[in-house]
């Protein structure tokens, strides 16, 4: 599956608009380059160069590896986006690298993609890995706790409101914008689920939890 990273590397190059590459970098604060390929594309150019592609947990990690080494971010994009697409043939013994990942040219973009819809999933489907977010609540890197604090947030009645309610008083005093916005938001989301559970927790840590966190966790509450 790697040997098709120059190919889509190319294509995207070739597709891209400078213009569009100058507003989708300011976008990311100018911390990535940009070919300019907007994702609708992006995604169209993917389907064409792999395919109906089924590799094995290894050939999509190395994959994944070979589009973080590019510089431009709709790589790291393809990749996610990959990653996303096969995260059901994802175990434990994959979980290290998938950090890797999270950690390496990180921003909100792709991080979010990882933990939601390739973490989450590996967490749903095996269990025993919901010991490891227990340890990436507490990690110093801000994208893995951010990480732990959003897999669950598609679980719906399936979310551990337990381990939810615990990384929210394990980061509550935590100053970095990135999780007190992530402790809102997986608050929001279940709130669609129980949101009087979610009320109480609030009112519960409210003197604790950061206005945006309470913001963000109250939006579709009348309160």
């Amino acid at each position: 599956m790697a040997d098709h990273v120059p190919e889509l590397h190319i294509t995207l190059l070739d597709a891209g608009d400078p213009a569009d590459a100058a507003q989708m970098a300011a976008y990311l604060k100018d911390h990535f380059p940009f070919a300019g390929v907007k994702t609708p594309q992006r995604r169209a150019i993917a389907k064409d160069v792999l395919g109906r592609t089924r590799p094995s947990p290894d050939e999509l990690l190395e994959f994944a590896a070979a589009c973080w080494d590019l510089p431009e971010r709709e790589m790291q994009m393809v990749g996610a986006d990959e990653l996303r697409r096969h995260a059901g043939i994802l175990g434990p013994e994959q979980l290290p690298a998938v950090r890797g990942l999270l950690t390496a040219r990180a921003w909100w973009d792709s991080v979010d993609v990882l933990a939601i819809h390739v973490v989450g999933p590996m967490v749903r489907g095996h269990r025993e890995l919901q010991t490891e977010m227990d340890r990436w609540i507490d990690d110093r890197d801000l994208w893995v706790a951010r990480t732990a604090i959003l897999h669950q947030l598609l679980w719906k009645e399936e979310t551990d409101t337990v381990r939810l309610e615990t990384y929210l008083d394990r980061r509550a005093d935590d100053r970095d914008f990135f999780i007190r916005k992530a402790l809102g938001w997986a608050l929001r989301q279940y709130a669609r689920t129980d949101p009087d559970w979610v009320a109480r927790v609030v009112d519960e840590h409210r003197h604790r939890l950061s206005g945006l966190t309470i913001r963000e966790a109250l939006k579709h509450l009348e309160r």
